[in-house]
């Protein structure tokens, strides 16, 4: 098991974006386990020809969805992404439902604005 990634720099997705999206698809399928150690900034870089600042803006990205974790000095693992993400997603449900019934919407067109938002997302 190890990271594989690839930047088509053709895309018209940000290098850091398609970065970030190869990174958390394989964590989440299992490639890249729990605790798997992720290559530095600096490594993770020059293997794929980008500059540091973009693999670094990923790798903030990914911490802040809780996908990868830095441990200081000992440096950057897959985290136990399920649980933060569980969290995240309760958190900002129950935020986006305090705001639509703050806004007077009634449960139908609440549900219908989230049906609406995930089909641009997902397709």
């Amino acid at each position: 098991m190890s990271l594989k990634i690839t930047v088509d720099p053709e895309s018209a997705v940000a290098p850091f974006e398609q970065v970030r999206e190869q990174v958390a698809a394989q964590a989440r399928g299992g490639t890249l386990p729990v605790g798997y150690r992720m290559p530095t900034v600096r490594g993770l870089a020059e293997d794929l020809g980008l500059a540091a600042n973009t693999v670094a803006k990923a790798y903030r990205v990914l911490e802040a969805d809780g996908v990868i974790e830095t441990r200081g000095r000992h440096g950057t693992f897959i985290a136990a992404a399920g649980d933060a993400a569980q969290r995240q997603a309760a958190a900002s449900a129950a935020e986006y439902a305090q705001r639509v019934h703050r806004l007077g919407l009634d449960r139908s067109a609440a549900l219908a604005a989230i049906e609406d938002a995930l089909r641009v997302v997902y397709g």
